[in-house]
């Protein structure tokens, strides 16, 4: 598969604050590509700089195999993209809004493209009320719909589960893995929240403070044998002596913050749990973490880095 995206050192500051430094990364062809990071690591700096919308103080961005710079026309019209809250015309209904919209890309889009598009996001039933009456989520997916309309080969998604409640973050969640599977549709979705992520990505990148922290496959990142647990009991020295001394010992990691750490795969977590209370050990909490949030953490300073990544 070749890249869609390539970008190579690009780096912004504005005045003495340097937003992005020094980012690289790729986006294949299919991809579902997760982008992740705490609020204000940098995404949507990012995301603005591909769509031209701001200008890099130095780096490359290339999309479809030719640079931004010089070919903007050309290569967004092959783009779609919903940055944020979709602005959309809360009086008008969902169909005007797209007919709206498919006009001013340019493209001749017949009637009934435009409701094939409201139903690929689940709005078809919707179609002539106005965009006033629909919740938060049925706008976003209005706007995933807007950035469909003129069938551009890959899309961008700035945190697009936002102000979401669960049954809405399922629907995005859901849509974007049709769209991914049934429409071939290569797709950037940036997020601060690991879990949704880990849901729907193919590949995954990470920064924080602008620079770029881990990149690879969701294979590769979300190993469930490579789940961090850590253990708090009533004395730690005396589990963590217990632990090393039985078939626990080859997953113990170093002690953090006085709590015992072990590195298991998640099907085993039951069982230890059921070792420690038929040894006896008084167990407080035993907390299970995936082993990329457990790097990220790491890696990152203070903590709102949790609150960010782990909501």
């Amino acid at each position: 598969m070749h890249e869609i995206i390539r970008v190579t050192g690009l780096t912004k500051k504005f005045k003495d604050l340097t937003a992005v430094n020094d980012l690289s990364f790729s986006v294949k062809q299919g991809d579902v590509y997760g982008f992740l990071g705490q609020n204000g690591a940098g995404k949507s700096t990012t995301i603005r700089m591909l769509l031209t919308l701001i200008a890099p103080s130095a780096g490359t961005i290339e999309l479809f195999g030719k640079k931004l710079q010089g070919n903007k026309h050309e290569i967004l019209s092959q783009v779609g993209a919903v940055i944020e809250k979709p602005d959309v015309y809360k009086y008008l209904s969902a169909y005007d809004n797209l007919r709206l919209f498919a006009k001013l890309s340019g493209k001749k889009i017949g009637p009934a493209q435009l409701m094939e598009q409201l139903e690929t996001v689940g709005l078809a039933s919707r179609a002539k009320d106005k965009v006033k009456t629909f919740s938060q989520g049925m706008k976003q997916r209005l706007g995933i719909a807007i950035a469909l309309v003129h069938d551009p080969k890959m899309i961008i998604l700035d945190e697009p589960t936002n102000g979401l409640d669960p049954h809405g973050i399922a629907d995005i969640r859901n849509l974007i893995l049709r769209l991914s599977r049934e429409r071939n549709k290569t797709i950037l979705v940036s997020s601060h929240l690991l879990t949704e992520i880990e849901q729907i990505a193919t590949r995954v990148l990470i920064i924080d403070k602008g620079k770029k922290l881990v990149e690879g496959t969701a294979e590769e990142l979300f190993d469930p044998a490579q789940t961090v647990v850590e253990l708090s009991t009533l004395d730690n020295a005396a589990a963590a002596r217990q632990l090393a001394g039985s078939q626990w010992a080859i997953m113990l990691q170093p002690q953090r913050e006085g709590r015992v750490v072990l590195k298991l795969d998640r099907k085993s977590i039951p069982d230890l749990h059921r070792y420690l209370v038929q040894h006896n050990v008084d167990v407080l909490s035993l907390q299970p973490r995936h082993s990329l949030e457990d790097y990220f953490l790491q890696l990152t300073s203070g903590n709102q880095h949790v609150d960010a990544f782990t909501d």
